[in-house]
């Protein structure tokens, strides 16, 4: 049965989505799988590391005007098993190799920061 949000989602993916989904398919980090647009109960994640228990947010502005129900979002998929972790639009466009650095050593279970990272 097909989802028509996360279809919607996967087709309008944002610049930056595209570009770490680039990143992340086929096994390209950490030697793991990562879905996109994936449903999670009432919400639809930007990727995840099923395996590693791991959701990745490309946040835009967008974001900026959803915090309470962010939150909210945030709490239930942690309350799930899952850890978050989440950059902008922006460090996936000028800091993408650090992202996916991040993003390798949260799934190694050693977590590092980017500069710039905020």
């Amino acid at each position: 049965m097909t989802d028509p949000q996360v279809s919607f989602l996967r087709s309008h993916q944002t610049i930056a989505e595209r570009r770490l989904w680039q990143k992340l398919q086929a096994k390209r980090c950490a030697n793991r799988r990562f879905r996109r647009q994936f449903r999670l109960g009432p919400y639809v994640v930007d990727f995840i590391c099923l395996s590693a228990r791991l959701i990745v947010e490309v946040d835009g502005e967008s974001h900026n005007h959803t915090i309470d129900r962010d939150h909210e979002r945030s709490r239930w998929l942690e309350s799930q098993g899952f850890r978050i972790v989440r950059f902008t639009n922006d460090d996936v466009r000028y800091r993408l190799e650090g992202v996916v650095q991040m993003i390798e050593a949260e799934v190694l279970g050693a977590p590092v920061s980017v500069e710039g990272q905020s």
